[in-house]
């Protein structure tokens, strides 16, 4: 498999969210927002990117029996980074995201690509591996952000640290506001989730139906 097919199927084929449901715990608490799915999207990036650069290049040297410990380890040093960079430039939108930011070191996109990818590919494949994934998990928490604050909120990129106030989208009369509750995050998730495969049925099926008719 090609790099940027590497880079493209954790965006479309592979989505961390909308296709292999997983790290669905920050997926669900952070994503009243469109500026906190973004943030703790890119957090997981700048993580994921730099875990599976490094956990490549030690990918002879880590010891098998202690590669998870090792993993965590890595993982760890990034996420820390991030915490302190974020609670310092953006004090605001690290309060939000909370305890999240920490959790990103047992995320389990993050240790699943380091075993499953990192480990086992060179260097450039691996970064190529994060940044899709990476890229795809934060498009999805942005989506799935962008309904639950339009929709609950009825505003749209309220950004209180960068100074943004955001824009009103729909009267305050007319919010739905269970969707910035915790049942929201589930019902927004299951609907995106069904459209998707819809979607993916259909297309699935067109390019089956060109096929034959290619034969």
């Amino acid at each position: 498999m090609k790099r940027w097919q590497v880079f493209a199927n954790g965006i479309f084929r592979e989505n961390p969210i909308f296709r292999l449901v997983l790290g669905m715990c920050p997926t669900l608490a952070v994503s009243t927002a469109v500026v906190n799915g973004l943030g703790m999207g890119l957090a997981a990036t700048f993580v994921l990117v730099c875990s599976n650069v490094i956990i490549s290049l030690l990918r002879n040297v880590i010891p098998k029996e202690v590669r998870i410990p090792c993993y965590i380890v890595v993982i760890a040093t990034f996420v820390t980074i991030v915490d302190k960079v974020m609670a310092a430039s953006a004090p605001g939108l690290h309060q939000v995201l909370g305890i999240f930011i920490p959790l990103i070191v047992v995320n389990c996109i993050i240790l699943g690509r380091a075993e499953a990818f990192a480990s086992k590919n060179t260097v450039g494949r691996a970064f190529m591996d994060g940044l899709g994934m990476g890229i795809g998990f934060t498009l999805g928490l942005v989506l799935l952000s962008f309904f639950r604050e339009v929709l609950g909120e009825g505003m749209l990129l309220v950004a209180e640290d960068f100074g943004f106030t955001g824009w009103r989208i729909i009267p305050e009369d007319n919010q739905a506001l269970m969707l910035i509750l915790p049942p929201g995050a589930f019902i927004t998730l299951g609907l995106l989730l069904a459209g998707i495969n819809k979607l993916s049925a259909k297309l699935s099926a067109a390019k089956d139906l060109a096929g034959k008719g290619g034969e």
